[in-house]
């Protein structure tokens, strides 16, 4: 039990570094769910226009980004947007690329999976509540807003839920990139101690914890919102 007595005891002084690792990827993943969310509705809204165009357009989002991996998708942002951005405006960027980069790219890529639970979760609405939205006088913004979209999330956020859980899955992916999120940080710290089994051990059994608590809490929700 050499090995694990290791562990413990230099856990002890990288738990600051380990949290900090956590924290980023929380940041990652909520911000990705959010901003995915929000876009992923528009897509969605647009999915369902009768506007050709914005069908189209959002037809073709979705199959893009659902048939691309999503490494390539983030290893795209994260060297192509400052090349762009230097060619363009001539200067370097100064923030955080790695976290920006994965941000967005997971932001951009969950945005075509969201779309398509939102779009069924819409769908599931039965037709009559649009038409007594419209009997009402309401336009369709409006009916989409306070009728249909309320009900339709109250359905579909055990969806989202389990589709965050992936991205929280997903986010080790950032490691391509130098991020130092959970994983990389406890690569790094076991690397760096000759501890590298045992630290890549502790953070597999980190994630598998907080999918499987995570993955229970939603269940529970799903059986609470079909009562």
């Amino acid at each position: 039990m050499d090995w694990l007595t290791s562990f413990i005891q230099d856990f002890q002084q990288s738990a600051p570094a380990l949290w900090h690792g956590l924290s980023i990827t929380l940041k990652v993943v909520i911000s990705a769910t959010i901003g995915g969310v929000f876009i992923g509705t528009l897509l969605a809204l647009m999915r369902l226009s009768s506007i050709k165009i914005l069908n189209v357009f959002a037809k073709g989002y979705v199959n893009l980004f659902r048939s691309i991996p999503l490494l390539l998708v983030l290893m795209w942002f994260y060297f192509a947007v400052p090349f762009i951005y230097t060619g363009i405006t001539g200067n370097y960027l100064t923030i955080d690329t790695a976290l920006v980069s994965s941000i967005v790219a997971f932001m951009l890529f969950e945005a075509a999976y969201f779309s398509e639970i939102v779009r069924a979760g819409i769908q599931s609405i039965p037709k009559g509540q649009t038409s007594a939205a419209y009997a009402l006088g309401m336009s369709y913004s409006q009916s989409m807003r306070l009728i249909v979209l309320p009900q339709a999330f109250r359905k579909m956020t055990p969806l989202l839920l389990q589709q965050t859980i992936i991205l929280f899955q997903d986010s080790t992916m950032v490691y391509a990139i130098g991020l130092l999120d959970f994983f990389r940080t406890n690569y790094v710290r076991g690397d760096l101690m000759s501890l590298l089994t045992q630290y890549i051990l502790f953070a597999g059994l980190v994630y598998f914890t907080i999918s499987m608590i995570a993955t229970y809490a939603v269940k529970k929700l799903q059986r609470r919102l079909s009562v």
